[in-house]
C-alpha cells in the first residue's frame, strides 16, 4: 500500500454536532490537493455519539483516494488520543488538527513542502508576527500568555505558542517521539515539542489566523492548573533520566 504524503489526525471528545461539518469541510478541501492524505478520525472516550457519528460520515465520505479512518481511544486524555492517530497512521507527514477547525483547513499547505521546507515539526502559531486572533476574550488571552511565559521558562525557550491545536510532524520523527509521551492530557504538546528540542530536531511556528471557539472543551482554571503540574512532571522527567533512551 502506497505511502500518503499526509495524514491528517483528529482527535474527538464530545464531537456529534461539530464533527459532520468537520469532516464534510476537510473532505471537501482535500479534493481538490494533487497528494495523497488518508483522516484519522480517534474518538477520545466520548459520552456521545461521536464514535457513531464519525463511523456513518466516513462510509458516506471515505473513498479510496481519500480514505476516512476511525478509531477509538478508552484511555481519556487528547495526549492519549493524538498519540493513538500519530501511531496508527502512515503518512509521510502527520498533520494534528482540532475538531473545531479554529484555523481553517485552508492553512495546512503552509505547514508542509513546498511551503515549508527545512523542517522537522511546524507548530501553528497565534502569537508569531503575523498571526491574527479572531473573536478571543482578553482574559483567555491572559492566562494563554501566563501559561507560555512558564512554558518558556521552564522548558521551551522562544517557542511562542505551544498550545494551539494544530501541528505537522515528519511521519519518522512522529514515530520515534510519541512512544516516549508520558502525558496523556492537554500538556502533551510541551512534552513532545521538549523531547523533539532535545533531541535536535528543527522546530518551526507558522503565523495562522485563529478564531475563537467559545465550546472549547477547555477549563481555565482547572486545566491551566494540571497543565503546570504537568510542566513541573517533565522537569522532573528530565532530569531524572527517563527521556534519556528511545522508547
Amino acid at each position: 500500500m502506497a505511502t500518503p504524503f499526509l495524514s491528517i489526525i483528529i482527535p474527538a471528545y464530545n464531537e456529534e454536532h461539530r464533527l459532520p461539518g468537520t469532516l464534510e469541510k476537510v473532505v471537501s478541501y482535500f479534493k481538490t490537493q494533487p497528494y495523497e492524505v488518508e483522516i484519522l478520525i480517534v474518538d477520545n472516550a466520548s459520552q456521545d455519539r461521536t464514535y457513531e457519528v464519525a463511523r456513518d460520515y466516513a462510509g458516506k465520505l471515505s473513498s479510496p483516494a481519500l480514505p476516512i479512518l476511525v478509531h477509538r481511544e478508552e484511555q481519556r486524555g487528547k495526549g492519549a488520543a493524538v498519540r493513538k492517530g500519530m501511531l496508527n497512521s502512515r503518512g509521510e507527514y502527520r498533520f494534528m488538527c482540532d475538531a473545531d477547525l479554529s484555523m481553517p483547513i485552508s492553512e495546512v499547505n503552509r505547514f508542509l513542502p513546498p511551503l515549508l521546507n527545512d523542517f522537522d515539526i511546524s507548530i501553528a502559531s497565534r502569537e508569531a508576527p503575523g498571526a491574527v486572533r479572531y473573536n478571543e476574550p482578553a482574559y483567555r488571552h491572559l492566562v494563554g500568555r501566563i501559561f507560555n511565559t512558564m512554558i518558556r521558562v521552564l522548558a521551551l525557550p522562544s517557542l511562542n505558542d505551544t498550545q494551539c491545536g494544530f501541528k505537522c510532524f515528519r511521519g519518522i520523527i512522529a514515530e520515534e517521539l510519541f512512544p516516549q509521551m508520558t502525558i496523556r492530557g492537554w500538556s502533551f504538546d510541551v512534552e513532545i515539542l521538549f523531547l523533539a528540542r532535545r533531541r535536535g530536531y528543527r522546530i518551526v511556528e507558522v503565523p495562522i489566523p485563529w478564531y475563537f471557539n467559545p465550546e472549547s472543551h477547555i477549563s481555565v482554571m482547572r486545566d491551566s492548573f494540571q497543565m503546570a503540574l504537568d510542566i513541573f512532571k517533565i522537569r522532573i522527567n528530565a532530569a531524572s533520566g527517563k527521556y534519556d533512551h528511545a522508547g
